[in-house]
């Protein structure tokens, strides 16, 4: 376990876990939902995971100039390949200090992607940053993505906060049901204050400006969200869960078989994706 520290701050990375962030605290005080403390809980169970060399579901495979190809489901229970390999996987300490810590990953292989990976936490006082990024290894020019997942604290007095100007509504198997995203309606129209929906949502935003505001109740601590990503992910199964995701990523769910292929990157051999995403916390007695 990577621990880093910076002023009141405190930070937990599991290198065997994805690189995933296991907890962040101020003051005792969790930023982010901490782990479970239960490896056979999975990584789910952590702060935060990392997204690569996808993000969400890809319906079974795409087709790229004139080649299909076939994706198998990585998590029980899902059919369709999810998130990417990088999450699953141990990845290697390359550097580490009291507040920064730098993990790569050889050997990215969810087939036909092949890459490596590379992740950088910086603490300060104030703020955790954190800069992801792959680089191709496969042999032939591919659509490749990545993000971010936080998962965030969520009781009554949880409220949030972002500017986006479209979604793309779910389908039954967790789908995009449009090819296009579509204009907002008011239940998930978050440009103003507003508590998280009562029942089920899981939408992919498009038009993010890159900006999230968490707001939490007396004794808590409330998060600014900051990415250079335009696509945001929100999700949360019901009012009884204790969580919610919002997570900064390169594309829609599906990306892979919506025309045009949205937000995805197509990297030659060689070429390389980078993403960033900042924590910005206060505590309502600073």
């Amino acid at each position: 376990m990577i621990r880093l520290a910076a002023g009141r701050a405190r930070a937990e990375v599991s290198p065997k876990m994805g690189a995933g962030l296991v907890g962040l605290f101020v003051e005792g005080r969790a930023v982010l939902r901490p782990w479970s403390g239960q490896v056979a809980d999975g990584p789910f169970a952590l702060a935060m995971n990392l997204l690569a060399p996808f993000s969400n579901r890809i319906s079974g495979g795409f087709s790229l100039s004139g080649t299909t190809y076939c994706m198998a489901p990585n998590l029980n229970g899902e059919p369709f390949p999810i998130h990417g390999d990088a999450f699953q996987r141990e990845w290697r300490v390359s550097a580490q200090d009291v507040a920064s810590a730098t993990l790569t990953l050889p050997d990215g292989d969810f087939a036909p992607f092949r890459y490596c990976a590379q992740v950088t936490y910086d603490m300060t006082p104030t703020a955790l940053k954190v800069r992801l990024s792959l680089t191709s290894r496969a042999a032939m020019t591919l659509p490749y993505g990545l993000g971010f997942h936080p998962w965030f604290l969520r009781d009554s007095d949880t409220r949030l906060r972002f500017h986006a100007t479209g979604y793309w509504p779910e389908d039954s198997h967790h789908l995009p049901s449009t090819t296009a995203p579509v204009a907002l309606p008011a239940h998930r129209n978050f440009a103003d204050w507003a508590a998280l929906p009562a029942d089920w949502v899981n939408a992919g935003f498009n038009g993010w400006d890159g900006v999230a505001h968490v707001a939490q109740g007396p004794a808590a601590v409330s998060v600014v969200l900051r990415s250079d990503l335009s696509t945001a992910i929100l999700y949360s199964p019901s009012s009884v869960a204790d969580f919610f995701c919002f997570e900064p990523v390169s594309h829609p769910v599906d990306a892979h078989n919506l025309p045009g292929k949205p937000g995805l990157n197509l990297l030659a051999p060689g070429e390389t994706l980078t993403a960033e995403m900042t924590l910005e916390w206060t505590c309502d007695n600073d």
